[in-house]
């Protein structure tokens, strides 16, 4: 099967995004559409690009970038005075971190010091940008899973991951039901089901081993 050309793909890249400006231009002036099939089609010739080079670590800096650029220049045209475009930055960059880090990226001290570093930037952002809501405990929540499931995967302690896992889920329950809702006791219909958990890894994985 032939293989597509870079220059062929950078030269139907420019061709179609100028198609798609002069349409744009002319159809409906009011709105910049054409800057969403823009994103798309500048990753066509550099996708080809890195992937025939094999540089995996140069397509993930150019298209964080790429796509960094984009979401800024929508916050600015289209919602400049709430700067939301902040909220994905940083997350975005580390995919080229952690394509850098190569085999590093699956150790423990990056695990911490990426988890920490995002939990902090996104606290800082609810405390600046919206206070009014103590928001920050769910990208939080969800980025603690990367040092835990890792620990246990290196250790493959998976009872044990169940009953860590556990009380990280019961604890955002809690503290979300808390913080949102404090008036109703909400918290206890997930966590009951949550409990089932490490109690059915205890007893059909744990326990059976131990008396085999």
């Amino acid at each position: 099967m032939r293989k597509f050309d870079v220059g062929f793909a950078v030269a139907g890249s420019i061709m179609s995004i100028l198609f798609f400006m002069i349409v744009n231009y002319v159809t409906s002036t009011e709105y910049l559409w054409f800057i969403y099939p823009s994103l798309a089609l500048l990753l066509w010739p550099i996708g080809l690009y890195c992937a025939k080079q094999e540089k995996h670590k140069l397509f993930s800096i150019l298209c964080s970038g790429l796509i960094i650029l984009f979401l800024i220049s929508e916050n600015i045209i289209h919602s400049p005075v709430h700067p939301w475009s902040m909220y994905a930055i940083f997350p975005i960059l580390w995919w080229p971190i952690l394509i850098i880090l190569g085999k590093r990226a699956k150790t423990m001290s990056v695990a911490w010091v990426g988890s920490i570093s995002i939990i902090l930037y996104y606290l800082i952002l609810n405390i600046l940008i919206s206070p009014g809501y103590p928001w920050a405990i769910y990208p939080a929540f969800v980025v603690l899973w990367w040092p835990l499931s890792l620990y246990h995967a290196l250790k493959k302690t998976f009872f044990a991951y169940s009953v860590h896992a556990s009380l990280l889920i019961i604890f955002f329950f809690i503290t979300v039901n808390a913080v949102s809702s404090p008036n109703t006791i909400w918290a206890v219909y997930p966590i009951f089901c949550v409990l089932w958990w490490p109690l059915s890894m205890y007893y059909f994985v744990y326990k059976k081993r131990r008396v085999n």
